[in-house]
């Protein structure tokens, strides 16, 4: 039973999202083989984030997903984007801090998403520090150098300093 479930996993996975209706057939499938299986619950949340703008059943989706297995670690930053979606930043923070507990997870991309969620609030510098500590969890030069344009987005965003003029302490001259 497994060889099948995993045959229908496969070819969901491979035909999203660029032919979604194979996808959603195949996930269908592999969902009557099991029910509760973490990659096809992860996908269905995708679906619906990704292609249905439909956050709360995404959610849903993922929830059942970590609820079958908190080990499941590509569901995270799925489930996190659509918190930030959804705007709800408390509990994108609750669930990057509890992801950065589970052994195996991406600690660098969960400090990305901590660094982005700061961003949403407005909050650059703290934005700016959860950047550099994902790059100390950076193990190749691709995601490193997105973190450097995510760095410099960022602080395009800052306010600007503004400039105080240098007070002169001579006095101004006389007048005759």
């Amino acid at each position: 039973m497994k060889n099948i479930l995993d045959k229908y996993l496969f070819q969901a996975l491979d035909a999203y999202p660029y032919e979604l209706q194979e996808a959603v057939e195949s996930l269908n499938y592999a969902l009557s083989y099991d029910e509760k299986n973490p990659v096809a619950l992860c996908l269905l949340g995708r679906i619906h984030a990704d292609t249905l703008s439909d956050y709360e059943t995404a959610k849903y989706y993922f929830q059942q997903a970590l609820a079958e297995n908190i080990y499941a670690l590509g569901v995270y930053p799925h489930y996190i984007n659509v918190l930030f979606w959804n705007e709800d930043y408390n509990e994108a923070e609750k669930l990057i801090d509890f992801a950065l507990t589970v052994k195996g997870s991406d600690k660098g991309m969960l400090y990305l998403k901590k660094g982005l969620l700061f961003e949403h609030k407005k909050e650059y510098k703290n934005a700016l520090k959860m950047l550099k500590t994902a790059k100390e969890y950076a193990w190749n030069n691709n995601f490193i150098n997105d973190l450097k344009e995510e760095e410099k987005r960022i602080k395009e965003k800052m306010p600007k300093k503004k400039k105080t003029k240098a007070i002169n302490n001579k006095p101004p001259p006389e007048k005759d």
